[in-house]
């Protein structure tokens, strides 16, 4: 039999391992069950792929990450390797074809979803396999004090009982302590071999800048950093926006987000990697399984949701080994946006009841009935009927599918894309012309400021209620629109499906699950806590910060953090600093950045002055942000 390392040359072309990836898979092949904690970056797939191709046999791996799986699984084929994903919208007839394949066609890998194992005929199917490891992909997963909890996870223990003999690899790249011990019982590892890489990245330069403006600071990163980054941003209209301004600004850019098309992620991905440009402005919907090894700046525009995603999309930065900087730009408002965005929209559980005796009435379904029944499912039109808030109706809705209760297809996508293709110009003299259309395109425009630049996904039923006019009406004018070629319009007919898993009860059916939804809430108001102390905290080193929220206990500061840094300068006179500062002022008003541009101080100690100032009422701020002499 081929040693690991050989396996590992043969087919990855890597000459040696990365720690600990050696001594987990000798754990494995010894048929121990096994936990690796591998921050994002560490390799965790050659941890089951190599003993998976050493073993007689096929290597289970479960994860839910269908982009993931689709990947990992190319990779195997392109390796010549033969591998299988089962992953949605696959047909029964076709399920069964594949897993044929399995049990009979000498495949190695065999992926899939943990929803797959309620399906009591595939778990059937699985049990026939001749299986030689069980790999739990984002085993954090399993945890519902995880950042990710899903339900279906506490299925897979069910495999040990079929499969006595066959050890159990979990992996992860962020789990707290808590979560760790919590994988380990909740998918009963048996004496588990544990494998901890510690969270500290030498090379990376965690800052945290306070800004007032955060374009202006990411122009000065940029410049200063021309290698390849990534901006991330929490929303599609910020991800398109900013790479804009960027290249109004002088740089190269381009964005991803989960609303693009395959055809558009992967030409604007390639854009990035090729470095044909600088920057990609993303959503978290960018990273999975991107390694790109010279990144050299990671920024965020916004908070992030938790500290495990952030440290996860900051590890993008330097895997070369080179330094690298994680930054995060900050201002005083953000953490108002960040409660709207990640607290606000989170349903309690009368909302929860709510939007599932809704969705039961929206399909008439009757009490006592609905078990295996699907249907084609449009939110936004469900959202207008009932007037639920989009997000936290999704929120809701995605609750429901990871308690299984219903399944909801992977992705929403609009039935409606469009774009116009004449000059901005020319539709308002179109609209002068035709005043009875103006009221519907007005609100086209001011609902989708991008839709001059690109596809964009159309609402219909949204569009119809702001505009005050029928579905029927504002379809009819895009028909015409695109036919005088105004517009470019694609109709798909490709809404979500709802599979229902249960007869509808109501609130028997909540009731039984209220309490997941209790500890999630209260989780994530935990971790975006956890976000603010990491923002705010100006007295800890920024890598001790995120090493101690992930359990570690590191006695030196990295001295390379926005923190370190600062402690590490030397700091100006403040009286000298406000006396100059009173010098400018005295001729006219400026702001914060003019004063730092003109007594060429540093930033912190401008701030630290004008603070200091104000609070002694020598001087007063405009609502311009101009700062003025009393």
């Amino acid at each position: 039999m081929d040693r690991p390392l050989e396996i590992l040359t043969k087919y990855w072309k890597h000459d040696a391992f990365r720690e600990p990836q050696e001594a987990i898979i000798a754990s494995v092949l010894e048929g121990k069950d096994t936990f690796a904690l591998m921050p994002t970056g560490g390799g965790k797939s050659i941890c089951f792929q190599v003993p998976g191709m050493m073993m007689e046999g096929i290597c289970l791996v479960i994860s839910p990450l269908i982009a993931l799986m689709k990947d990992q699984v190319q990779n195997l084929q392109n390796k010549g390797i033969k591998a299988i994903a089962l992953t949605g919208g696959i047909r029964q007839e076709e399920i069964i074809d594949l897993l044929d394949n399995c049990q009979f066609g000498n495949y190695k890998f065999l992926y899939l979803s943990p929803e797959r194992l309620q399906n009591d005929w595939i778990l059937e199917r699985i049990k026939n396999l001749s299986i030689n490891l069980i790999a739990i992909d984002e085993a954090h997963c399993v945890s519902q004090w995880g950042h990710d909890f899903r339900p279906a996870y506490l299925k897979i223990v069910q495999l040990k009982e079929f499969f006595p003999k066959v050890p159990f690899l979990a992996l992860t790249a962020s789990a707290t302590p808590r979560v760790k011990d919590d994988i380990i019982t909740q998918l009963q590892l048996k004496n588990p071999q544990i494998f901890t890489k510690s969270f500290y990245r030498e090379n990376i330069a965690y800052m945290v800048f306070e800004t007032e403006d955060k374009l202006h600071l990411l122009q000065q990163i940029l410049y200063k950093n021309p290698q390849p980054s990534i901006v991330y941003v929490t929303n599609r209209k910020s991800c398109l926006e900013t790479a804009k301004q960027l290249e109004s600004l002088g740089f190269t850019a381009t964005f991803y987000h989960g609303g693009l098309s395959a055809k558009d992620k992967e030409k604007n991905m390639q854009l990035w990697m090729e470095e044909k440009v600088q920057v990609i402005v993303a959503t978290n919907a960018f990273g999975m399984g991107i390694d790109k090894s010279n990144v050299k700046t990671i920024i965020h525009l916004h908070w992030p949701q938790n500290l495990e995603n952030y440290y996860q999309e900051a590890g993008r930065a330097g895997r070369n080994g080179d330094k690298a900087f994680a930054i995060l730009l900050n201002n005083p408002t953000d953490i108002l946006h960040a409660e709207a965005q990640f607290l606000g929209v989170l349903p309690d559980k009368a909302f929860l009841n709510l939007v599932f005796s809704k969705l039961c009435n929206y399909f008439q379904i009757a009490y006592g009935e609905g078990i295996d029944e699907q249907f084609s499912f449009n939110l936004n039109h469900f959202c207008t009927k009932y007037n639920f808030p989009t997000l936290k109706t999704y929120n809701a809705l995605q609750f429901l599918d990871r308690q299984g209760i219903i399944t909801l297809s992977q992705e929403f996508s609009e039935k409606i894309t469009l774009q116009f293709v004449i000059p901005s110009k020319e539709v308002i003299r179109y609209m002068s012309l035709h005043s009875n259309d103006e009221e519907i395109i007005l609100t086209i425009l001011r609902t989708y400021p991008g839709v001059y630049d690109m596809q964009t996904a159309f609402n219909l039923s949204l569009i119809a209620k702001k505009a005050n006019h029928t579905e029927t009406e504002v379809l009819s004018l895009l028909q015409k629109l695109k036919e005088k070629n105004i517009i470019e319009m694609t109709a798909k007919n490709n809404d979500a499906t709802i599979t229902f898993n249960e007869v509808r009860e109501d609130e028997r059916t909540i009731n039984r699950v209220s309490k997941y939804l209790e500890a999630q809430n209260k989780l994530k108001t935990e971790q975006l806590k956890a976000v603010l102390h990491y923002c705010q905290d100006q007295n800890t080193c920024k890598s001790k910060v995120l090493m101690q929220y992930f359990g570690e206990s590191p006695k030196e500061d990295c001295g390379i953090c926005s923190y370190c840094m600062a402690k590490n300068k030397k700091r100006q006179n403040p009286e000298t600093v406000s006396e100059k500062i009173l010098t400018l002022l005295k001729m006219q008003d400026f702001n914060s950045r003019d004063i730092q541009k003109l007594t060429k101080l540093p930033k912190d100690d401008i701030i630290f002055a004008l603070q200091k100032l104000l609070e002694e009422e020598t001087i007063s701020i405009k609502s311009n942000n101009l700062y003025s002499l009393k």
